[in-house]
């Protein structure tokens, strides 16, 4: 049976003890430690989302491509909504943190996939749905940033369309196009019309 690698990280040695024996029995997951190649997943243990905990999160994010389950004891809809931005894929309370419990959010985000207690769940997609409602869709957009007109650029530049095609699909005039092409390389911080477009295709748009 394929082993989920592990590193435990938390602020003070003795939760990062006691999180990695816990683990060590289990057969489905190898804790390793920092000096060992990069494990598939870190398991970051703490009392709740502040600043720091957001830096730690990008920092881990930054620099490898493990999964991130946090383990929190606190976690209001601000520090929730924070630590998926921060790139956490599964979430356990530490109340709840059994072995078992520990173990099968590793394993999940090991596989990529996402492991949230279900009201946490619940309390996440009412925060994306109050973001859309009082900031993205006053202005247009969509939770990927774009707006539904330049998702249609973007489908026409992939479909081989140059600028005075789009153009004339669309009923815009070519600055038009030229202005909405620079608009979403600008604000995603895209190199080119190519780069625009892998990130449509990335995202599920086009």
């Amino acid at each position: 049976m394929s082993r989920t690698t592990v590193r435990v990280f938390a602020r003070d040695p003795i939760s990062e003890a006691g999180v990695a024996s816990q683990l060590r029995p289990r057969p489905e997951v190898r804790v390793v430690t920092p000096d060992e190649d990069p494990p598939d997943v870190v398991l970051v243990v703490v009392e709740h989302v502040d600043d720091e905990v957001v830096n730690t999160l990008r920092f881990l994010r930054r620099n490898g491509d493990a999964h991130i389950v946090l383990v929190v004891s606190d976690l209001d809809d601000q520090g929730l909504v924070r630590a998926v931005e921060g790139g956490v894929v599964g979430l356990v309370r530490r109340s709840e943190a059994t072995p078992d419990r520990l173990a099968a959010a590793v394993v999940a985000a090991g596989r990529g996939e996402g492991c949230v207690p279900p009201d946490l769940l619940g309390r996440l997609l009412d925060q994306v749905g109050r973001l859309q409602r009082t900031v993205l869709d006053p202005r247009g957009l969509t939770l990927t940033g774009l707006a539904a007109r330049e998702v249609e650029v973007l489908r026409l530049v992939a479909e081989g369309c140059d600028t005075a095609q789009i153009a004339r699909q669309l009923s815009y005039s070519e600055r038009t196009v030229k202005n909405v092409l620079h608009d979403v390389t600008t604000r995603l911080q895209l190199r080119n019309r190519s780069h625009a477009v892998a990130y449509a295709v990335r995202e599920g748009l086009i």
